[in-house]
């Protein structure tokens, strides 16, 4: 695991030596040793990597990574350049040029929008290949909730994109009058028509950012 090494570190140093994340060192390091396990373990904090804490300006919250070969980096929703676009991901372009007029582009390599400040962060940060939420409940979430409490505690104004029951339950965690709290079905396939499409998060976030004068957020994935 390639450790937080940015500003990150100092607010998340106490997960590190509480006993759930002993635990779930000791069940990572023994899954990546026995199993398939996505994404790489050097991977595993790229949320955190490519987003400095004082960076971010949005959050978006996923469940946990991509369980097929090659797609997780690190990143929700986002898979690396020459792996096809997840249908989630297909939905969340559509919303995006209905929203923006933003071109479809031709993958889903997510990171343009990581290092503008857009912390992409999954609530479980490893999966069992080809076996969805198969970390899920091991601690993960107790690390990431740290996460959003840092965040919700910062005294800048941050927005929230919370697609999806999973990452709308982390809504109760953020009471800060500073940040915005947008809430949509989640993309995917199943709910999309349920009131993601149409929900405009992009233009609301930008329209946040820059009426808090914060420079907004250039959603534009370019092809490769």
């Amino acid at each position: 695991m390639a450790m937080i090494q940015n500003d990150w570190l100092e607010p998340l140093k106490p997960e590190f030596q509480k006993p759930y994340y002993g635990k779930l060192y000791e069940f990572i390091r023994e899954e990546y040793a026995n199993k398939q396990v996505f994404p790489p373990s050097e991977d595993i904090f790229n949320a955190f990597h490519l987003t400095p804490l004082h960076e971010v300006k949005v959050v978006i919250l996923g469940q946990d990574p991509y369980h097929n070969n090659g797609q997780a980096h690190g990143l929700c929703f986002s898979v690396k350049p020459d792996v096809q676009v997840p249908p989630s991901l297909v939905n969340i372009y559509q919303e995006l040029h209905d929203d923006l007029g933003c071109r479809i582009p031709n993958n889903g390599y997510l990171t343009k929008w990581a290092k503008q400040g857009v912390l992409m962060l999954n609530t479980v940060l490893t999966v069992r290949a080809h076996q969805a939420n198969s970390h899920r409940g091991m601690g993960w979430e107790e690390f990431t909730d740290a996460a959003i409490r840092v965040l919700n505690q910062q005294d800048r104004p941050i927005v929230f994109i919370l697609w999806g029951s999973p990452a709308q339950k982390k809504a109760q965690m953020l009471n800060n009058p500073n940040h915005l709290i947008l809430k949509a079905p989640h993309p995917s396939p199943l709910s999309a028509f349920r009131g993601f499409f149409g929900s405009r998060p992009f233009s609301q976030t930008n329209q946040f950012l820059e009426e808090h004068g914060v420079s907004p957020i250039d959603w534009q994935i370019e092809d490769v």
